[in-house]
């Protein structure tokens, strides 16, 4: 499909020890050929040195791998330069190979040629950049799925049944005159509406479990609040002081809670204050909770309610809400029960109550649902929206049979619904949507 040929460093930026240049094209192995000193051999690792044509000087010692079509990542032939990891032998050998007839790649190009070429379908390729982004062993199982093309085999079962009764009702439509063998469209239509929601069901986890719960720790000053971030990530992250205000800007860090990645945001304490950096600090909180999925409102139980745990309450609005009551090992002051949102005793001192936070916070963000490694679950935003808008138009297909309607109001609602499956693996997909999903990937990938 594409003509050219890519270039890009598939490497993350900065020092190490292996850095790679990659090709994609017609041309990789004549460009590579112009460049690298030394025997290419295919699917070898061939030892030799990069130089540069123009003046015989050499750039880097490396190991260079050419891999022919079809049996590439991109289903193109594929060279990869590995030279050292430091940023200017990288730099120089891409700046050679573009010099000779590669060009840059976009981001994600070479994944979006993976699944232009047919090598992967889009719920694949995007899983790819779930993969990259995993920030636990769960959420990695999970892009493995989808890489393995677990959802894309349950949406193409249930797009084998949408087709048949599709087929048979427009058969009828387009010959009503011939003796068509009347077939049950009830029971295929069922069985796959029973798949779509089974698949739905799952959505919500899944997607906490792919993108993480942004959690903004909030209260008044000196209430425990970075000493609980501390306690969470099991390292002095935070400055922790007797001074009230040590904290004057958000703080983030990520903890996997059970295999659930919690982005934490251990926020300044939020009082009335004239002081120009504490009020700017006090203003980036209030964004965190604007921004959060989560809310734990810490309260010093040690003390009396105060107005400002109330004020701190009430811009929390509608977000899922958790009270940390914590200093639960000093005398008890606080009427917790006053405030209306579920409660967890703790102490950031000793680590008391530590356990049933984390099992609170798991179960807010999961539903009280529980992981189970081996099922399939739908982890991804779009594919969920793509799978209720199927939904609907085969309940609207059922519903339309159930009352006698024409076939072709049948017809209508079942290739709606095809195509909404069909978005997901890529079947049908618009230019746009490929260029913002692929936006997303860097350019070596």
């Amino acid at each position: 499909m594409y003509q050219d040929t890519i270039a890009a460093i598939s490497t993350p930026l900065g020092e190490g020890g292996i850095g790679i240049v990659r090709l994609s094209g017609r041309e990789a192995r004549p460009i590579a050929e112009k460049v690298f000193q030394g025997r290419l051999a295919q699917r070898r690792l061939n030892y030799g040195h990069i130089i540069d044509p123009e003046n015989g000087e050499v750039v880097d010692e490396v190991l260079v791998c050419y891999m022919a079509a079809p049996y590439t990542y991109t289903r193109e032939d594929v060279v990869e330069i590995n030279c050292h990891g430091g940023p200017l032998p990288l730099q120089r050998i891409l700046q050679l190979v573009l010099r000779y007839g590669a060009r840059l790649a976009h981001p994600g190009e070479f994944t979006l040629r993976a699944f232009l070429n047919g090598r992967i379908d889009l719920a694949q390729a995007e899983s790819v950049l779930d993969i990259v982004r995993a920030r636990t062993q769960a959420s990695l199982r999970l892009a493995m799925q989808g890489l393995e093309g677990r959802l894309s085999a349950a949406i193409k079962g249930i797009r084998s049944q949408l087709m048949s009764v599709l087929a048979y009702l427009t058969a009828r439509i387009d010959f009503p005159e011939d003796e068509i063998e009347p077939q049950d469209i009830i029971q295929p239509l069922k069985e796959a509406l029973q798949s779509l929601q089974e698949l739905i069901t799952t959505a919500d986890s899944g997607i906490v479990y792919r993108q993480g719960v942004r959690t903004a720790i909030v209260g008044r000053p000196n209430v425990g609040k970075s000493s609980l971030l501390n306690r969470l990530l099991r390292q002095d992250r935070s400055i922790v002081t007797p001074i009230p205000g040590t904290t004057r800007d958000t703080i983030e860090e990520v903890v996997n809670l059970q295999g659930v990645p919690f982005i934490l945001v251990d926020t300044a304490g939020i009082i009335h204050s004239k002081e120009l950096i504490e009020s700017l600090g006090v203003e980036r909180s209030r964004r965190a909770i604007e921004q959060a999925d989560l809310v734990l409102l810490v309260i010093d139980t040690s003390e009396p309610i105060m107005e400002a745990d109330r004020e701190i309450g009430d811009l929390i609005g509608d977000k899922a809400v958790l009270v940390v009551a914590n200093k639960c090992d000093l005398p008890q002051q606080a009427k917790v029960e006053e405030l209306p949102w579920e409660r967890v005793f703790t102490s950031a001192l000793s680590g008391e109550g530590l356990a049933q936070l984390e099992e609170k916070m798991v179960n807010l963000a999961l539903g009280g649902k529980v992981f189970v490694s081996d099922a399939l679950v739908v982890n991804n935003p779009r594919h969920k929206n793509a799978l209720e808008r199927a939904e609907r138009n085969l309940s609207q297909a059922l519903s339309s049979i159930n009352s006698g309607m024409p076939d072709d109001f049948i017809t209508i609602d079942l290739t709606a619904a095809l195509n909404a499956l069909d978005e997901i693996t890529g079947e049908t997909v618009q230019e746009e949507l490929l260029e913002t999903i692929f936006s997303n990937f860097c350019v070596g990938k």
